[in-house]
């Protein structure tokens, strides 16, 4: 190496990422390496040794930095998502520990305006958001876990006001602390109606199966059979003029009545605020505002869903899906049965789907899905990036573009997802456009572009342009 020692220390100190790649930083006293750019507590020079590359270090019996990962760097992946991914797991662990964005940029060993763009690219959202959601998601844990006083709530969430934390969390859950802490207590609570909200939409969206076994729509009323906790419930949502009765029957407690109040918002599409999108693009949106990216109850169900919509239509899609539940779900006390969990769903063989009209390779593909799953090799929760769970999903087997994007959009929530091959979407696209055929994937790509990083949204307003309900 042509630097001194000195000059190599001077540059771990000034996290410069343009050595990573360069040099291997090795820190003797916790026997590891890191990059330069690594965003750690820097070790004195003297507990130093640089290395020129990662085999070097590794001999010396060194192991890799779990946050700046530079083994990931040498096989080649995205070093800045890494780094994003990195910085994201540490503000999760302790999101206390992050107050602002410029300390998520430090983790990330980047500056501010960088930090945003890799939001953008990746998580489809702004750090401040990102750290506003997982800020008040630990607050609502130690809520339904009772511990914590309101009163020191804000401050150990790391808000440095009551007021701010408040305003947060009723943004955040529809509720005050004090109300959400009190329904955790009940069988029922109500939520304020999101300004706008389409509710005919919704009802539509969730009973577009008036056959389904796991919901019911009985006027301004939606049933979900669901496992909460492991046994089969209902979540019941009753539409009123201003607000919405959500009732829980089957499980109780407060971890049931906090996953409950979870379960609505999803289905609610509670935060997908449309109105950035629709100030954009008011033609596309005029006479569908406040239109929602509506989300199934639980990533997994979205898995299965696309997986049996490859290649058929909808009516054969919903009747493979009621065979399903009817197969492995859960009966509920109510007469709805519960949508089966990768576990029960992992159980069947090839050919108990095959006698449900099932092709052999449908069969085996949500086979393969489902023991990824039930394994816990596929964490569906902890993708936080839209990038790493597309990857994630496209290695399954089976799944292509259109399926990891419609999990990523209704299954994840990730905002900026595009089903490309989604016949729906390309004939909306032709009609929009005025086009003389429909568009293949790298046309459609290009079309959507100026929608985003709303392009999930997008989507869906297309898919409504054609006068039907999206799938």
């Amino acid at each position: 190496m042509r630097w001194t020692k000195e000059q190599l220390y001077e540059r771990i100190l000034a996290k410069d990422a343009s050595f990573d790649g360069r040099v291997i930083t090795g820190v003797l006293t916790t026997g590891i390496y890191c990059l330069p750019s690594c965003p750690a507590r820097k070790p004195l020079i003297e507990n130093v040794r640089f290395f020129p590359d990662e085999a070097a270090a590794q001999s010396s019996g060194l192991r890799p930095c779990k946050r700046c990962r530079p083994d990931a760097f040498y096989r080649g992946d995205d070093a800045d998502l890494a780094r994003l991914e990195g910085a994201m797991a540490q503000a999760i662990a302790q999101p206390a520990a992050f107050p602002e964005v410029e300390a998520l940029a430090e983790a990330a060993a980047v500056g501010v305006t960088k930090l945003k763009d890799l939001f953008r690219d990746h998580a489809h959202q702004q750090p401040a958001a990102f750290l506003q959601r997982i800020r008040i998601e630990v607050a609502c844990a130690r809520l339904a876990a009772g511990q914590g006083d309101l009163s020191d709530l804000a401050f150990t969430s790391g808000y440095e006001s009551a007021s701010g934390f408040h305003e947060a969390f009723r943004r955040q859950t529809g509720l005050s602390p004090g109300a959400y802490r009190t329904l955790l207590t009940t069988a029922s609570f109500s939520l304020p109606m999101p300004e706008r909200l389409r509710v005919g939409d919704v009802l539509a969206f969730h009973g577009r199966d008036g056959l389904s076994l796991s919901e019911r729509v009985d006027g301004a009323c939606l049933k979900k059979a669901f496992l909460c906790e492991g046994l089969a419930s209902v979540l019941s949502m009753t539409f009123g003029n201003h607000s919405i009765t959500v009732s829980l029957s089957g499980k109780s407690g407060p971890k049931a009545m906090g996953a409950a109040h979870g379960a609505a918002l999803r289905l609610l599409g509670w935060h997908g605020d449309p109105s950035a999108f629709e100030q954009a693009h008011p033609d596309l949106t005029r006479g569908r505002e406040g239109l929602r990216v509506l989300l199934t109850l639980d990533p997994f169900e979205a898995l299965v869903w696309a997986i049996l919509g490859q290649q058929v239509n909808l009516a054969f899609a919903y009747a493979l899906r009621r065979d399903l539940i009817r197969l492995v779900g859960v009966p509920t006390s109510e007469g709805l049965i519960a949508h089966p969990d990768a576990a029960r769903i992992a159980t069947l063989e090839v050919s108990d789907l095959q006698a449900l009209r099932f092709s052999r390779r449908k069969a085996e593909y949500l086979l393969h899905a489902a023991t990824e799953v039930a394994s816990g090799r596929l964490m569906l929760e902890d993708l936080i990036t839209a990038t790493s769970a597309s990857r994630r999903l496209l290695a399954l087997r089976g799944c292509g573009p259109w399926t990891a994007q419609y999990v990523l959009m209704r299954g994840l929530g990730f905002r900026d997802g595009v089903p490309v091959g989604d016949a729906g979407l390309t004939l909306a696209l032709q009609r929009w456009f005025g086009l003389d055929a429909r568009p293949d994937g790298p046309e459609t790509l290009r079309l959507m572009t100026p929608f985003a990083p709303h392009r999930s949204l997008a989507t869906f307003h297309l898919w409504a342009s054609l006068k039907g309900i999206p799938a």
